[in-house]
C-alpha cells in the first residue's frame, strides 16, 4: 500500500540530511499515517481508511460524509 493519505493527499517528500560541517545526503520526509475505519452513518457501514493525523483533524472538523465528498472530487479517494 503506498503512503498517500487518502483524505488530504500527503505523500512522501524528498529533501536533505543536513550535517554540523553542512555536507548534504538525500532522505525521505514520510507522513504520520494511521489505518483507521471510520463508521459511515449515511450507508450504515465501517470504511477502512489510510489517512494521516492532519486529516483526522479535518474529519473531526469538518464531518466524514463532506470530507470524503471533497477527497473524492480532487482524486485522492477512489473508491467511497
Amino acid at each position: 500500500m503506498s503512503k498517500i493519505c487518502q483524505i488530504t493527499g500527503k505523500k512522501v517528500v524528498s529533501g536533505n540530511n543536513v550535517s554540523h560541517s553542512h555536507a548534504k545526503t538525500r532522505r525521505k520526509f514520510y507522513p504520520n499515517l494511521f489505518d483507521k475505519k471510520f463508521y459511515l452513518q449515511e450507508e450504515d457501514r465501517w470504511i477502512k481508511l489510510r489517512i494521516s493525523a492532519a486529516g483526522i483533524r479535518t474529519i473531526n472538523k469538518n464531518g466524514l460524509a463532506a470530507v470524503l465528498k471533497k477527497a473524492k472530487a480532487k482524486g485522492y479517494l477512489d473508491k467511497y
